[in-house]
């Protein structure tokens, strides 16, 4: 791999149950029917817009949505998930750009990045609110691999991410597309549903064992 990619929420940093319960509290002050963690996994998308769509919100409401789960939200001080650092540090040290493209707003995730150290780690960042366009349009990765300087080479790097859409950005732009173990996707669907090359339990399983298998 020239270069490796990763969303960040639930994928490096142990977000998703923050972002569900924010979703949660939307769902709520909307006035719609209780959000379940069934209708939610059918349905989550980063691109917060279309799942919002799809979750029956109102197309005037949806900007305000929006506010209401910045408000609700309550992950700005979660932890790194287990082993992800590591990993990250193991793939600088083996001479492997890396960088992050989340939908996560930079008001958000900057100050994560920052907090954690993984900010000293990365050679590019794209946030949700850098680009027009958003997940699973190949636009957001394509970004972030050019600004490694790997623009075009694709087909030699890969992208990380914890849904659907993670996985489907990946393809749609030429990339190795890797499913990370989600609460609320079952490993099938990254690979029946969204066409990725493989799935991982998790961002330092999957490091360990690329890196184990480059040394061989």
């Amino acid at each position: 791999m020239k270069a490796i990619l990763f969303d960040w929420d639930g994928t490096l940093i142990d977000t998703a149950e923050h972002v569900f319960q924010a979703n949660v509290e939307v769902i709520k002050s909307i006035g719609l029917p209780p959000l379940s963690r069934e209708l939610y996994g059918l349905h989550y998308s980063p691109n917060w817009r279309r799942m919002y769509a799809a979750l029956g919100i109102p197309e005037p409401l949806v900007e305000g949505a929006a506010e209401i789960w910045h408000g609700a939200y309550r992950g700005h001080e979660a932890d790194l998930l287990p082993g992800a650092r590591a990993a990250l540090e193991r793939l600088v040290a083996a001479g492997i750009p890396i960088g992050v493209v989340t939908a996560g707003d930079r008001k958000v995730v900057s100050g994560q990045l920052k907090r954690t150290g993984v900010a000293d780690l990365l050679g590019s960042v794209v946030y949700g609110d850098d680009i027009t366009e958003q997940k699973p349009h190949p636009e957001p990765l394509r970004r972030g691999l050019a600004a490694l300087g790997h623009g075009s080479t694709p087909d030699l790097a890969a992208y990380l991410g914890d849904t659907l859409d993670d996985v489907r950005m990946a393809r749609a732009a030429g990339l190795r597309a890797i499913g990370v173990q989600s609460p609320f996707f079952d490993p099938e669907r990254f690979l029946a549903e969204a066409d990725a090359h493989e799935h991982a339990e998790s961002v330092a399983a999957w490091v360990d064992a690329y890196l184990e298998g480059r040394t061989r």
